[in-house]
């Protein structure tokens, strides 16, 4: 299992990144709303958890939404430990 990743910069807009939770991850406002502000305040936070082959989708997907809206945020995986 891989945890998807949203990472911290200084120029997405917060409201872009909650609509990423809710569009890719299916979050509510409350939840997105809540990871949004530990990926602001921490540098990174979790969107959820999935075999691999889904999470390098997600991030494929999240990456390439972020390019088209021309926010720098980024997108990434790692094994769930």
């Amino acid at each position: 299992m891989y945890k998807v990743l949203l990472l911290n910069d200084d120029y997405t807009p917060m409201d872009f990144v909650i609509l990423v939770l809710q569009r890719f991850f299916s979050h509510d406002t409350e939840q997105a709303t809540r990871i949004m502000l530990k990926v602001h305040n921490e540098g990174r936070g979790v969107c959820g958890i999935y075999p691999r082959d889904i999470a390098a989708t997600k991030v494929e997907q999240v990456n390439a939404f972020a390019r088209r809206n021309q926010h720098p945020l980024a997108c990434s995986m790692e094994e769930n430990q």
